[in-house]
């Protein structure tokens, strides 16, 4: 546990446990295999679940005043605009129906789809809203620095974990792409579990009741029905609407000038 505690946190190399608590390297690297899988066995179920219906109301009614739900996320190099919903378990449950709803309307319109803020790569669907990159005038340029700042912070999230875990920041020395996996979310979990046990320290324990939301359904998609195949075709179009994309961006910058661009 020492050995696997040290070369998660301080990211060091298997070898160096030898000297402090003389274990092998072997046996350091047999250990981190079988602790992440572990983690990720008992406690994957608890720490790594999808937001569910009760946490996308509490995200928007956070995020009401400033913007509607928002996230970051992005796939290696070429990823970012090529075979986007076939490579990313996101759009997998939106097209498939399991996602959880997301309603909100932003100057009039409606919308049921929540979105993701991205760099220009990404294509023009309706659940990303992307940077504009010469933004001209005072509401595109106020848009532009709240969408990128916006994304900023997602990221430094990101380099939070790294922070507290140096094995997710240097290069990677289990080349298996399932042992890699298996760190990753055990740094997550182990994170969570941290954020969970000081969440006292810095939020109003009112804000917060984990165990009064409900569980997202985990049904199983059926594949013979062929009027679940054409809601599928359907989702997947909505998905890809340019015209919802370019709607949403607008409503967006008029929203957030609206709010904060007067001032």
């Amino acid at each position: 546990m020492t050995a696997v505690i040290r070369m998660l946190a301080y990211g060091v190399t298997a070898d160096l446990t030898d000297k402090y608590i003389r274990i092998g390297e072997s046996t350091a690297r047999q250990s981190m295999k079988k602790f992440v899988k572990a983690i990720v066995s008992i406690f994957g179920g608890e720490y790594l679940i999808s937001p569910n219906s009760s946490d996308i109301v509490r995200l928007l009614d956070a995020d009401k005043d400033v913007d509607s739900q928002h996230a970051f996320f992005g796939l290696p190099r070429s990823h970012n605009d090529i075979s986007l919903l076939d490579r990313s378990s996101i759009f997998a449950a939106l097209a498939e129906g399991r996602a959880p709803l997301c309603n909100y309307t932003i100057n009039g319109h409606e919308y049921t789809l929540g979105y993701y803020l991205t760099n220009g790569i990404y294509p023009s669907w309706a659940t990303l809203v992307k940077t504009i990159p010469s933004p001209q005038g005072n509401k595109k340029k106020h848009f532009a620095a709240c969408q990128e700042s916006t994304r900023k912070d997602v990221e430094r999230a990101f380099g939070v974990l790294q922070g507290r875990f140096a094995i997710v920041h240097r290069p990677a020395r289990f080349f298996r792409p399932e042992v890699l996996k298996d760190i990753l979310y055990a740094c997550i979990i182990l994170h969570n579990m941290i954020v969970e046990e000081e969440c006292h320290l810095y939020l109003r324990a009112e804000q917060f009741i984990y165990e009064q939301t409900e569980e997202t359904p985990n049904e199983p998609i059926l594949h013979d029905n062929i009027l679940e195949f054409m809601e599928f075709i359907a989702q997947y179009h909505r998905i890809r609407d340019r015209g919802t994309h370019s709607q949403l961006q607008a409503d967006l910058i008029d929203h957030i000038w609206n709010i904060h661009g007067r001032t």
